[in-house]
């Protein structure tokens, strides 16, 4: 048994240990003396119902899909709802935590943790994301939908004891729409723990060519890969650039549609898209590619985003060009080279101006890999984490026995 006690971690989107924030929360808190015990979907290869990885309990509940549309989202939500409201009270009954930690989207999951406050549970707030705004940059509009998701927000800042934030935009948030104290709010951020930073090259990924432009991350509608995928079209068949490659790591909602785009656009010998990767083949891959593209585009919800991929091009020592979102920006400084709107034409150019620029690439990677390691590493992420567990958790003094 934990000499800290026991903690539930709840996440909706993705699975653990797929879900990289969470497993490393999860492991970090393993580590300050925690039992965990996570629930999350069964989904992308990690089906099993039940299991224990590395000390931590898993649960995983049933969903019916990742959403694709507006009934898709209903269906995910109340199907993963009724898993994590069952597996809630099979964890309560087997570890009876002190501790339940939500992890957005969406900002339901108050429905399940409100109860537990009853029995004097304390429930911690992970915003990784700004539910409204990727609502708004979704569904094109803010109507009685988003109203309503305005409220559950809300009502699950209202839950929560302790909120971590992944920005200092997150965080400002939700001093200032969840009401929150600034000694309330801890900003954790999403920094990679990759942990070959030494994996070897693999000319092979570059087919032969000159130059290999990397992408990694979520394809879902709102992350853009379309932008890169109508920019390597401009590149290869319009610039004639037949000396660029471009590999394209990842699944989504949007998988299959951006494998017949790329057919439609004759691009199948130029973008690799291989799917979900093993790690091995992530850090060999980023340690081969030119340049990194983080393709999200200039919207409300990711302004207030700190990219994952952003972040691991950054640990590899290499430049990426993005568009010029806020929090992007913030993060990477100029480690990146940044186009202003959501142009593909735009996109293709600042590639092409970057590979055909190599001073300025080993300069802006360099400065990049410096930035994570000196201020945005993990490792001061883990100390706000135990920060915001300290005030949910406190340590009891030692009792005094006279002799």
């Amino acid at each position: 048994m934990s000499n800290r006690g026991s903690i539930l971690i709840i996440v909706e989107n993705l699975p653990v240990p797929f879900d990289r924030r969470v497993w490393q929360e999860s492991c970090a808190l393993r580590d300050a003396g925690y039992e965990v015990t996570v629930i999350c979907p069964r989904m992308r290869g990690f089906n099993k119902p039940e299991e224990q990885l590395d000390g931590i309990q898993i649960y995983r509940h049933w969903i019916s899909g990742e959403a694709g549309g507006f009934l898709g989202f209903l269906a995910e939500y109340a199907t993963a709802l009724w898993g994590e409201w069952w597996l809630a009270w099979k964890a309560w009954r087997r570890h009876r935590f002190k501790v339940i930690h939500l992890c957005n989207p969406p900002d339901l999951l108050f429905l399940v943790a409100w109860s537990f406050k009853l029995f004097g549970v304390k429930v911690i707030y992970d915003v990784h994301d700004l539910w409204p705004e990727m609502f708004e940059a979704k569904f094109k509009g803010r109507g009685l939908m988003y109203r309503l998701v305005r409220i559950a927000e809300r009502l699950t800042y209202a839950c929560a004891d302790v909120v971590l934030a992944t920005n200092r935009s997150v965080k400002q948030t939700a001093i200032e729409r969840g009401k929150k104290e600034d000694d309330e709010v801890f900003v954790v951020r999403t920094s990679p723990k990759i942990g070959n930073l030494d994996a070897p090259i693999d000319s092979a990924l570059k087919r032969g060519r000159d130059y290999l432009v990397g992408f990694v991350g979520v394809m879902g509608d709102t992350d853009g890969v379309v932008y890169l995928i109508d920019a390597a079209e401009r590149i290869v068949h319009g610039m004639g650039r037949t000396d660029v490659q471009f590999l394209l790591m990842g699944t989504g909602p949007e998988y299959d549609r951006l494998i017949e785009l790329r057919r439609e656009k004759g691009l199948d010998d130029y973008v690799d898209l291989p799917g979900r990767v093993s790690d091995e083949f992530l850090a060999t891959a980023l340690q081969t590619i030119d340049l990194g593209v983080a393709c999200d585009p200039i919207n409300v919800y990711n302004d207030h985003c700190t990219m994952n991929k952003t972040l691991e091009y950054m640990a590899f020592g290499k430049p990426q060009v993005m568009f010029e979102i806020k929090e992007g920006k913030a993060s990477a400084g100029d480690a990146a080279r940044y186009v202003n709107e959501n142009s593909a034409e735009q996109l293709a150019e600042a590639i092409v101006e970057l590979l055909d620029d190599s001073e300025t690439r080993k300069r802006m990677g360099e400065y990049g890999r410096k930035r994570l390691r000196e201020e945005l590493n993990w490792e001061r992420s883990v100390e706000q984490l135990k920060s915001a567990y300290a005030i949910v958790t406190p340590t009891k003094p030692a009792r005094h026995i006279s002799g």
